[in-house]
């Protein structure tokens, strides 16, 4: 089941400089910044309300924020939604002949069980199933 949105992912060119418009301009906090070697970026999450924005910046020139950024420019990347159980959200979705990047779910920022569902399938939208 789908239970909220867990948050919203918006790639950047650089943390420090993108978050000053979250923490300087809108007066949020960035509670969480860590390097996720294995995606080749480096995230920082900005709770409001029950969501946060996260904030993704390429550790590396081939990584996939990397190349968004150089085809699309900086912006929203992703939309994460929260699932109860990650594992059986995918059997339904193979089951439905949904498209996925992810047939298996892997660890993402904050330890959370992650997802990618194919943009193609969804209208041009990434959307990530995340279990938190």
């Amino acid at each position: 089941m789908i239970e909220k949105l867990d948050h919203i992912g918006v790639a950047v060119k650089s943390i420090e400089e993108s978050m000053l418009v979250y923490t300087e301009i809108l007066g949020l906090k960035v509670t969480d910044i860590e390097t996720v070697e294995e995606q080749k970026v480096r995230t920082a999450f900005i709770p409001v309300g029950e969501s946060k924005i996260e904030l993704l910046e390429s550790t590396s020139p081939d990584g996939p924020i990397a190349k968004f950024i150089e085809k699309r420019g900086e912006g929203i990347q992703h939309i994460a939604l929260r699932v109860d159980d990650l594992k059986q959200k995918l059997e339904e979705l193979k089951q439905k002949g949904v498209r996925l990047i992810d047939e298996n779910p892997r660890i993402g920022a904050g330890g959370a069980k992650i997802a990618f569902i194919h943009p193609k399938t969804t209208k041009g939208i990434l959307i990530e199933l995340c279990e938190r």
